[in-house]
């Protein structure tokens, strides 16, 4: 039976691709879906009523799972300045820049478990992974509250950014792994939404409540509300998160094949644990994947800063700490709600995601210039200007949409997604140190780099387009437009980078 392997990638695999499937695989050279798809039963074509509600499944069980995962993991992350408003500075004897060491340690773990993070993420599945971490990290959270020494705490925040480190290269990749290009900017919006503040605000807000006369100090409270929260969250995790669409357990088996074989467009592939190291030597030299990284660097100083510092530079407007804890939750609204929007629009607006980061960021550079810019005695218009800081959240989502779209190889995607965080990590390690305990309650050196990293962010996005554009008219020339839909299976889930596949495009 023969039959033409270049054929729609919608049309049922052919006895002859499953043949060159199955040689192809035995020298590791196809993606894990290659092999699902050419041994699977075939259901034949699939229709856009299918495919819609393929995807509306895909995000009723995906969606809320990695959501809450990721928000729980920020919350560990970011309560040290809640913990702040009850006394823990305080009851910790913490003197000078020992605060803000607390706030740049935790990123330096995340930084140094990359790592073993990078292989890890490429050899195991990423769902179970991803759980693993977090009942891991959980329980360093409870160990919070048992700790009373700078260097224990120093110790815990390390670790604590060591374990997370894995979270977001599993995030990336679950994301890159269920969705189409074109879908995954809103998706990210979603499941990197900053819910942290508003979960944060609350438990802070409900631990207000509880009687001086208790037992424990309130920050303790806190940590131990969380970390149980978070551990009982990570057991379930473990049962229910899917590792790809081929072991989806809420999809049919027909509905399984169908949401794997509709990534093939991508070519991205979706699973591939045969480690590459000429993979992993292009994703070092590839000028792209630096210019993510320069960016997260620059994207997260401001949100290293504000999330040690957020709700202590509320409190030193002249709130309450109760009240403090319930002003920081806008944060999370502020922040989420422009993610979405911008993600929304970067997945509308073909090839203008840079574009639209870029626009994103105006909005950041107007709050700090008004925090920069206002006596501190005018308290409304400092509060506006804080919350509208929080603007910087939607162009590090559409940043991490650009480097799902543009990277292709299973290897080359697990080196690429952790130096991206190791940029997220480097920011935020940098960014509690440009508050001088000096300089409050006005923090004048930290509201100054904040504003020179968004315009270094802008600068960057703009030579990403420049040169990604670049690329693809090069590509374009040499090898002449691509033709949509004319690959099989074998060819768009080979384990082939984007750089050896002729026909990839870059999203700009």
């Amino acid at each position: 039976m023969s039959q033409d392997v270049k054929e729609d990638a919608l049309q049922p695999v052919t006895s002859a691709v499953v043949g060159e499937t199955t040689k192809m695989a035995n020298d590791n050279t196809l993606d894990e879906a290659a092999v699902y798809l050419a041994n699977h039963e075939e259901f034949g074509p699939m229709t856009p009523e299918q495919e819609k509600i393929i995807v509306k499944k895909i995000d009723a069980w995906m969606i809320p799972l990695l959501v809450f995962c990721a928000t729980l993991a920020a919350v560990d992350k970011v309560e040290i300045g809640t913990a702040s408003l009850y006394g823990f500075q305080k009851d910790n004897g913490f003197t000078g820049q020992d605060y803000s060491w607390l706030g740049s340690i935790l990123p330096l773990g995340t930084l140094i478990g990359l790592v073993p993070a990078s292989w890890l993420v490429q050899r195991f599945p990423p769902g179970k992974l991803l759980a693993v971490g977090s009942i891991l990290w959980s329980a360093v959270t409870l160990c919070y509250a048992a700790c009373r020494t700078w260097s224990g705490f120093m110790g815990l925040r390390f670790l604590l950014g060591f374990l997370e480190a894995i979270s977001v290269p599993c995030f990336t990749v679950l994301v890159a792994s269920f969705y189409k290009k074109e879908e995954q900017p809103p998706r990210n919006g979603i499941i990197f939404a900053y819910f942290s503040s508003i979960f944060n605000g609350f438990f802070a807000w409900v631990i207000g409540y509880i009687p001086a006369t208790a037992p424990l100090l309130k920050w303790q409270y806190l940590y131990l509300l969380t970390g149980t929260i978070n551990c009982l969250y990570s057991l379930f995790l473990w049962f229910v998160l899917p590792d790809s669409p081929m072991n989806a357990f809420f999809l049919t088996p027909e509905q399984r094949y169908h949401a794997t074989k509709r990534l093939a467009s991508n070519k991205t592939g979706i699973a591939n644990k045969v480690w590459k190291w000429d993979q992993v030597w292009e994703a070092l030299l590839d000028v792209k994947v630096w210019l993510i990284v320069l960016f997260n660097i620059a994207i997260n100083i401001p949100n290293g800063g504000l999330q040690t510092f957020g709700s202590i530079i509320i409190n030193n407007l002249g709130y309450s700490a109760l009240v403090s804890s319930l002003l920081t939750m806008p944060f999370g609204i502020v922040a989420t709600g422009g993610a979405w929007a911008f993600s929304y629009l970067a997945a509308r607006w073909h090839n203008r995601r840079a574009l639209t980061a870029c626009i994103s960021l105006l909005l950041p550079i107007f709050g700090t210039a008004l925090v920069y810019g206002l006596p501190r005695t005018n308290v409304p218009g400092q509060m506006v200007g804080l919350y509208f800081m929080y603007f910087y959240w939607p162009p590090y989502i559409v940043g991490i949409s650009l480097i799902q779209a543009n990277t292709a190889g299973m290897t080359k995607k697990a080196i690429t997604y952790s130096l991206v965080t190791i940029g997220y990590a480097t920011g935020n390690l940098i960014g509690p140190q440009t508050f001088r305990s000096e300089e409050a309650p006005r923090y004048k050196s930290g509201v100054i780099a904040m504003l020179v990293c968004y315009c270094v962010c802008i600068l960057l996005l703009i030579v990403y387009w420049l040169f990604a554009s670049w690329q693809n008219k090069t590509r374009d020339r040499k090898y002449g437009k691509p033709e949509q839909g004319a690959e099989g299976m074998t060819e768009t889930f080979v384990d082939v980078t984007d750089k050896k596949q002729h026909d990839f495009r870059y999203t700009t």
